[in-house]
């Protein structure tokens, strides 16, 4: 009876609360239960922003498709080396032009070899393969410089378009030394990578006659790389480099018009002359 006066007295007004109130039980469960959530609500919502900062996070992803392109890119321009044993050069450079959505044109035929609806090749290129090839067209393909191991065993190969091959650089153009023998036409019309250093060792083609230059953006002193083409290469015709060639800045109109400019070289470059391309050709051989 003593213990529970003096529970009661410290129930009173200014004792201490040990027990609820009468009549309201769930009053202690309750804030605890707030308590708790409101301890424990911050973890979920901070996990929710984890994964959302994740799933934001472009970076691996971009990373990883920037190697799954470059996987695919070396798949594409891998060596046929496997149908080189079996057919030979002639019918393994065919196969991979085919493949890269090009084309190959054997001796004696006027008729192209192109991919199917499929974008495979024929059967017919097992019917060439006792002919040389004399004509490869990879405008526009995917071709790099291991690519270029597929065509440089050729021994017959009379015309060769490059054009508009954005992979194709300076160490690819190095590779094409080996067809020196043979090449007559060579286009690498509109192909941005390729500089002046790359077009300096095209002196190794001693046959060329046509040579399509024209639009390379990676080019500077296009008049000066024109006379130096010309000086190394005096039995080909060159096309492109001219002076008018030069793009506007984007959104602008030339400052002449093409049929009002003037054509003469030494009126637009300082320097232009036999000299001055002997000596852009020093400075591309050195680098």
């Amino acid at each position: 009876m003593a213990a529970l006066g003096a529970l009661r007295h410290c129930r009173g007004p200014g004792g201490l609360q040990l027990l609820p109130p009468a009549g309201r039980p769930w009053a202690s469960s309750s804030s605890s239960s707030s308590s708790s959530s409101s301890s424990s609500s911050p973890e979920p919502l901070a996990a929710l922003g984890r994964l959302a900062a994740r799933l934001l996070d472009t970076q691996p992803l971009a990373g990883w498709r920037a190697r799954l392109q470059r996987y695919r890119l070396r798949t594409k321009n891998a060596y046929c080396g496997h149908v080189q044993q079996l057919y030979g050069d002639d019918v393994a450079a065919a196969f991979f032009a085919v493949s890269c959505g090009g084309g190959a044109r054997f001796e004696g035929r006027d008729e192209w070899l192109r991919p199917d609806a499929r974008g495979r090749c024929g059967p017919e290129l097992l019917q060439l393969r006792e002919r040389p090839v004399v004509a490869i067209d990879l405008r526009g393909t995917d071709v790099t410089y291991g690519g270029l191991d597929n065509l440089v065993r050729l021994r017959r190969l009379r015309h060769l378009d490059l054009g508009g091959c954005r992979h194709l650089d300076d160490w690819g153009l190095a590779r094409l030394q080996a067809l020196g023998g043979s090449l007559r036409e060579l286009s690498l019309a509109g192909c941005p990578r390729v500089t002046e250093r790359g077009l300096a060792t095209l002196h190794h083609l001693r046959h060329l006659r046509r040579l399509d230059v024209s639009e390379l953006p990676a080019v500077r002193h296009k008049g000066l790389v024109r006379i130096l083409l010309e000086e190394m290469l005096p039995r080909c015709q060159v096309l492109g480099m001219d002076d008018g060639e030069v793009p506007a800045a984007a959104g602008q109109p030339p400052a002449t018009p093409p049929h009002e400019q003037d054509t003469s070289f030494g009126a637009k470059v300082p320097g232009c002359g036999s000299h001055g391309a002997r000596t852009v050709l020093r400075d591309a051989e050195r680098h």
